[in-house]
């Protein structure tokens, strides 16, 4: 069955629970302040709390699929769990995989994270477009079909990103500026947003010089322990800033293992951006 496209309830999910994406990323460090060991069990104990304290009142959360993939098989079982209890319980689960390739390599990819039958299916991907736009034509169908969506690497909060993404092209652009206009193209018409969004750092500062009104939503790391406020979002996003999508990981994650500080924080977190943001 098609879902409604996943911006209208990307919409929905935030005006009912607040603009807010907790990262799900269990890395060693992490797992250790929580007194578990880095290892299947300690990855899975993690996951299960976090999902049992949070599922039923944020938003969207973005669970980074290489810290459950180092695991191998087991990781990935831990993965396939969590997504389905998140949707279960409401939340929007957005892969963070960063995937990026062409043709058939592509398509599968696409099959993985977005065909709703496969056990990783997920409300959004995280994609690379840096093998060129067209390339990402197989996961921007498969989207459509199934009213899931995107989003494609654009404007990174990290230095390096800046050497390909500001890159300017022949034509005047540079190349983060293209993505962010692939992007509005297929948005065009959508209300109350499209489902093809951008990743934009909230670490960036002045951003005025592109033209982030694409839209779409704006999943924007950088929240938190990363440096960013909730209070700089309108500085950084403009008149885009009530599609912003703000992760926080870290500043939430670490307030575990105790489930109703978990809840604190979200909430904190999830009450700053809707002050931030309100327009």
């Amino acid at each position: 069955m098609t879902l409604e496209p996943f911006g209208t309830r990307l919409r929905s999910a935030m005006d009912e629970r607040g603009p807010l994406c907790v990262g799900i990323d269990p890395h060693a460090s992490l797992l250790a302040s929580w007194g578990l060991k880095d290892d299947v069990d300690g990855l899975e104990t993690f996951t299960r709390t976090v999902v049992e304290a949070l599922a039923e009142t944020v938003a969207v959360f973005k669970p980074q699929s290489a810290f459950f993939e180092r695991f191998g098989s087991r990781g990935i079982a831990v993965l396939e769990r969590a997504v389905a209890d998140l949707r279960a319980a409401g939340g929007l689960v957005v892969m963070d995989a960063k995937r990026g390739d062409i043709g058939s390599t592509m398509a599968a990819y696409a099959e993985t994270f977005l065909r709703p039958q496969s056990p990783l299916f997920s409300d959004a991907l995280t994609v690379s477009p840096y093998l060129g736009y067209g390339s990402l034509k197989p996961a921007v169908d498969l989207a459509r079909e199934s009213g899931a969506g995107l989003f494609v690497l654009a404007l990174t909060s990290n230095p390096e990103g800046a050497e390909v993404q500001r890159a300017v092209r022949e034509d005047g652009r540079t190349i983060g500026a293209t993505m962010l206009a692939h992007l509005a193209a297929e948005n065009a018409g959508e209300s109350p947003m499209g489902s093809f969004g951008a990743v934009v750092g909230a670490t960036l500062g002045d951003l005025s010089s592109f033209d982030l009104d694409i839209n779409g939503p704006l999943l924007a790391p950088g929240i938190g322990a990363q440096g960013a406020m909730a209070a700089d979002l309108p500085a950084v996003f403009g008149s885009a800033v009530r599609n912003v999508v703000p992760n926080v990981s870290r500043g939430v994650l670490k307030e575990g293992p105790d489930a109703a500080a978990l809840r604190a924080a979200a909430e904190r977190f999830a009450d700053e951006i809707r002050a931030a943001v309100a327009v």
